[in-house]
């Protein structure tokens, strides 16, 4: 396809929350992200863009785990809060850009996600882009962060309050791109599961490899198909973007991840976005919120339209 995405108006919906993650910071993302200009960047470029705020939810009470999970119920509220705001989103025919706050809010966005996508009559499919595969579950977690355990839970494995009746996402539903750190127990899912990987080694031409992935696989899908993004900026280099919350070392270098945003936006199959585990608290003069900015214009712009270079919104 070669539709730009944001024929549609792009809702911005803030999700200040770290409850799902190990350190505090998370919460402060959405703001970052508003501060290093992000609903005037994507206003440059012609789009409709509604700066919706932020939700409000529960703060982090910094609770040790308790049945294998930390702060399970306020992850819950968190979860339905972003569904119902992303499900009003895609109801008044927006596309919603989920500005987190960890990667657990993803639960709550793909689940509304899945619910518009039933009655549109589209296929889903889901494009994890993550240092992380986030498939543990309260028996494999080490930490009983649920930040970590998000896709396991929409895939029907996790607390009864999180996974519902049935799951949300199948596996063939899923690509995880990036990937490079994992628990034991997420590698036995992952094998379980048959997750479609791309992983990133430590090889020059990693990053690289995932890009050709995407699209090889955005190349087979037909117009009947509603493709969400959750990107996880532990997806990149940490020496490139510290201000996550779990680095890991590796990962995609910036023209990478760009050509992975030019090539979701220019198909034009990408209906919702989540972008998350910002942490302003570990950033380094706001050059990962600014990259972030860069990442989502690239995303978002609309096909043939010049966006400004990475070294650009960098060194502003």
């Amino acid at each position: 396809m070669n539709t730009a995405l944001p024929m549609r108006p792009i809702s911005l919906i803030g999700a200040p929350a770290d409850v799902g993650a190990g350190v505090r910071g998370a919460s402060l993302g959405p703001e970052a992200l508003r501060v290093a200009g992000l609903v005037q960047a994507l206003r440059r470029q012609g789009l409709r863009v509604e700066d919706r705020g932020d939700l409000v939810g529960p703060v982090n009470p910094m609770h040790p785990a308790h049945a294998g999970c930390r702060h399970l119920q306020q992850v819950h509220v968190w979860t339905r809060l972003v569904a119902d705001a992303v499900q009003a989103s895609l109801a008044w025919g927006q596309v919603p850009v989920l500005l987190g706050g960890d990667h657990s809010l993803a639960m709550g966005s793909i689940a509304a996600v899945a619910r518009h996508c039933a009655g549109q009559g589209k296929r889903l499919q889901v494009v994890w882009l993550d240092a992380h595969a986030d498939c543990n579950t309260p028996a494999t977690s080490p930490t009983g962060n649920l930040h970590g355990m998000p896709l396991a839970c929409l895939l029907g494995q996790g607390p009864d309050v999180l996974t519902g009746p049935a799951p949300v996402l199948h596996p063939d539903q899923v690509w995880l791109m990036g990937l490079r750190s994992t628990d034991p127990g997420e590698e036995l899912f992952l094998q379980s599961m048959h997750i479609r990987t791309v992983r990133l080694h430590g090889g020059a031409d990693d990053g690289g490899q995932v890009v050709d992935a995407l699209a090889h696989w955005l190349a087979g899908l037909d117009g009947d198909t509603h493709v969400h993004l959750s990107l996880d900026l532990d997806v990149l280099d940490p020496l490139l973007a510290p201000g996550v919350s779990t680095p890991a070392a590796g990962g995609l270098n910036a023209a990478q991840a760009m050509a992975c945003m030019r090539l979701l936006g220019q198909d034009g199959r990408v209906g919702s976005v989540d972008l998350v585990e910002l942490n302003p608290a570990r950033d380094v003069r706001h050059q990962t919120a600014r990259l972030a900015v860069a990442l989502l214009t690239h995303l978002l712009a609309p096909a043939g339209q010049n966006t400004q270079s990475r070294a650009e919104v960098i060194s502003r």
